[in-house]
């Protein structure tokens, strides 16, 4: 088995992290204050569609607002309007178009060099929804729909099991997907296929993980029936990967709510905040080579943009009908924030990692002084109050736990989980470990 390249430092190197934090980018152009007055809510509505099962997007030409970096952003996309109504799954304000945020006394006002068509911030431990756009507006997913196939399918396959390829298991992978390199007639192991999965977002080693699994119909009505559970109802799974087909969508608070599900499996963790890793190849001369691979989250590896202080994963996309689609995790000061934004039109470089920075910036900066616009819903075989008991989507089956050594999960009156938090470049990826006393959220009146 491939050993990993990832550089474990312990929790008190986690603690150093703050300091290398870039300063928050609390842009005030847009906004016009630097600070909110007490209770003040902000809704920044885009003129909706006509509402009906079939919405056509109505559009205009704009600019995008300035970078931090005081550059002004590339004229932006023409982009559809957002639907007039929405799901209202974890609040009625989350149903709603535009932006939503309620800023109390010290809040700093949303950054202003946002652009994505939805995005949401919310806190990983109680689900607080601290501020959202669009949040239920049904959008393509890229490869963020892998978090729900690793998160549906890591329970049911040991890292230690073995497949043999097939030409079959790769025929149905689309053209110009990414691939990690999986080759007919090899044999890899389930946990060769999961870093090809989290690592370079593969295609092909999803498909061999599908077929795994009973094969593609099986996987994808698998995938529909977790989400179903976990109340991601605005997710339809068509193909297991990610890849464009007709019908597929999800959305902000959905990729959400699935990666703050998968974050409760130790190895889901594990793969997100892993940097690099080695590959099984071809055999030469009667042994197999071996090639590296490198996470393609460049919040981790800092290829084009500035690596994010506390960062552990979790997923990007990027397809022709999705554009840029990423979900991440991060932890400040013991804080853990999730963060999904989707298909942002700046023209900006990297837009979707500088925007999810600012809306992490603005996250940390924020906690404890805005009042939260909705939550994170529990699944829906989650008994509240929370503490009663385990969450069955927090365990593996006893076939994966016995195939997974050290796999003890902490716990905290309810469910908790150690976070493995990465926060630093490739040649040293800082990890600490730390409590997430992750509580379902009561309903509120």
């Amino acid at each position: 088995m491939p050993v990993l390249k990832k550089t474990a430092l312990t929790a008190a190197a986690a603690s150093l992290l703050p300091a290398f934090a870039a300063s928050p980018a609390f842009a005030s152009a847009r906004e016009g204050a630097t600070a909110a007055a007490p209770d003040r809510t902000v809704t920044r509505v885009t003129a909706p569609a006509t509402p009906g099962p079939s919405t056509t997007p109505s559009a205009s030409a704009s600019t995008s607002p300035p970078a931090d970096d005081g550059k002004p952003g590339a004229p932006a996309r023409k982009q559809p309007a957002p639907p007039a109504t929405m799901s209202t799954v974890g609040g009625a304000r989350l149903g709603l178009p535009g932006t939503q945020v309620k800023l109390g006394a010290g809040a700093p006002v949303l950054p202003s060099a946002l652009s994505a068509r939805s995005w949401i911030v919310a806190d990983a431990e109680t689900g607080d929804v601290l501020a959202s756009h669009n949040a239920h507006w049904r959008l393509p997913p890229a490869s963020t729909m892998k978090m729900l196939f690793a998160d549906t399918l890591l329970p049911e396959l040991p890292k230690t099991d073995t497949h043999k390829v097939s030409w079959q298991d790769t025929e149905g992978v689309g053209p110009g997907s990414s691939a990690v390199g999986v080759k007919e007639g090899l044999t890899y192991t389930a946990h060769d296929l999961w870093n090809g999965v989290f690592l370079v977002s593969g295609n092909d080693a999803v498909h061999v993980l599908a077929a795994m699994n009973g094969g593609i119909a099986k996987t994808v009505q698998d995938m529909q029936a977790h989400a179903e559970e976990l109340q991601a109802l605005d997710t339809q799974v068509v193909s297991p990967d990610g890849y464009d087909a007709p019908g597929q969508v999800s959305s902000a608070y959905d990729l959400t709510l699935i990666a703050r599900s998968g974050l409760q499996k130790k190895d889901f963790r594990d793969y997100a905040a892993t940097a690099k890793a080695k590959f099984p190849g071809k055999m030469v001369d009667g042994k197999r080579e071996s090639f590296e691979i490198v996470n393609t989250n460049r919040l981790i590896t800092g290829d084009g943009v500035a690596p994010y202080p506390g960062i552990a994963g979790v997923k990007n996309g990027n397809t022709t009908q999705a554009g840029a689609t990423f979900t991440g995790v991060a932890e400040r000061n013991g804080k853990v924030l999730l963060v999904t934004v989707m298909n942002p039109d700046s023209g900006e470089r990297q837009a979707v990692y500088k925007e999810t920075a600012r809306l992490f910036d603005w996250g940390f900066a924020a906690a404890g002084k805005v009042t939260p616009v909705g939550e994170l819903v529990a699944p829906r075989s989650a008994t509240p109050p929370v503490g009663a008991g385990p969450d069955k989507h927090s365990a593996q089956t006893d076939r994966t736990k016995k195939a997974s050594a050290g796999q003890g999960q902490a716990s905290s009156g309810g469910v908790g989980t150690a976070l493995a938090i990465a926060g630093g470049v490739l040649v040293a990826l800082a990890a600490g470990v730390f409590l997430v006393n992750r509580r379902w959220p009561r309903r509120r009146a």
